[in-house]
């Protein structure tokens, strides 16, 4: 029973804070708040995100208040990924030429269970770099991977959305520590951005990595945050990151200015886990959100195939490197 009382008390909250907030967005809309010229001042002083609309525009096309309510979801990876058997399907076809539409008329004139959208069929054909590179393309990628695992990895801290905690407003971060050769990567989230804790967590990653895979970085490259290290070279063994980096060993390399793409594996994998595990997306708790990041980093390291490694997995390229050293 408490917790019953605990769910009707938390949505009469939530439906009440929503008709206030659609009073004030109504007023802003119309020019007449007294406070409020633009929709980002709204958002501001209400700690609310433009995700806000949302729930505003499907209240208004039903008019019913539940529909102000987030509706449970579940990741999406683990329902849309199909099997590697299907997905063979698909790359059958595309080696006797066909294109994204002929293939999906194909596959559904099969009348089996796997008959994917034109898009999907795209998706698993750029998973397998199978969609418009060339062979020079492809070259010019095989060469800016590293040659072996811990040669090189990158890290970096995303902002996940306050509303990502279902009924809670709160800043949660997720760091991720990610080897440029193998792609396989490990993140854990944060419940702030200081130095210390962006430390401590770091070190949580690299240490799952090194167990899980045995890899010991070398150099470690990371956006010039004040997180990750201070913007004199004088105080770098006082920021609790470089220091770590100092006393395991590992050389720190910096990013240029303005140019995110010299850490664009790590922000690729940004992409693909918005994609995959967050989007469109809600959790019931932190531990809810933690145990479904850490199934999801089982699937990308042990069963995702890659396109930046042709369409291996991650945890291929480490059974290669193991095989090449012995």
């Amino acid at each position: 029973m408490r917790n019953i009382n605990n769910d009707l008390t938390l949505k009469r909250n939530y439906l009440s804070k929503y008709r206030f907030l659609i009073s004030e967005y109504e007023q802003v809309k119309r020019k007449e708040h007294p406070q409020f010229r633009f929709a980002k001042d709204f958002y501001l002083a209400h700690d609310t995100d433009p995700s806000f609309l949302k729930y505003y525009n499907r209240f208004k096309q039903s008019g019913n208040d539940l529909d102000l309510l987030p509706g449970k979801r579940g990741p999406k990876y683990s329902k849309r990924r199909p099997d590697p058997t299907e997905e063979q399907q698909v790359l059958d076809l595309r080696e006797r030429g066909c294109n994204k539409f002929e293939i999906a008329d194909q596959l559904k004139r099969k009348a089996n269970t796997f008959t994917p959208s034109p898009s999907g069929v795209y998706n698993i054909l750029r998973r397998y770099n199978k969609n418009r590179l060339t062979t020079a393309d492809k070259e010019i990628k095989r060469k800016i991977i590293k040659e072996r695992m811990g040669q090189l990895g990158h890290i970096d801290c995303h902002h996940l959305s306050k509303s990502v905690i279902r009924g809670q407003n709160r800043k949660l971060y997720i760091l991720c520590v990610l080897d440029d050769h193998s792609r396989l990567a490990w993140a854990q989230i944060m419940e702030d951005i200081t130095a210390l804790t962006t430390m401590f967590t770091a070190m949580h990653c690299m240490q799952a990595l090194k167990r899980e895979f045995g890899i010991q970085f070398e150099e470690i490259i990371a956006d010039n945050g004040p997180e990750f290290g201070p913007s004199t070279s004088a105080r770098k063994k006082d920021h609790p990151f470089e220091r770590m980096l100092m006393e395991t060993g590992i050389k720190r390399r910096y990013m240029q200015p303005y140019r995110p793409q010299t850490n664009g594996k790590v922000e690729r994998f940004w992409r693909t886990i918005k994609e995959d595990l967050i989007e469109d997306t809600d959790f019931d708790s932190l531990e809810e959100l933690e145990d479904e990041l850490l199934k999801y980093l089982v699937y990308y390291n042990w069963e995702r195939p890659h396109q930046g490694i042709n369409g291996k997995k991650p945890i291929d390229m480490a059974s290669l490197t193991t095989k090449n050293n012995h």
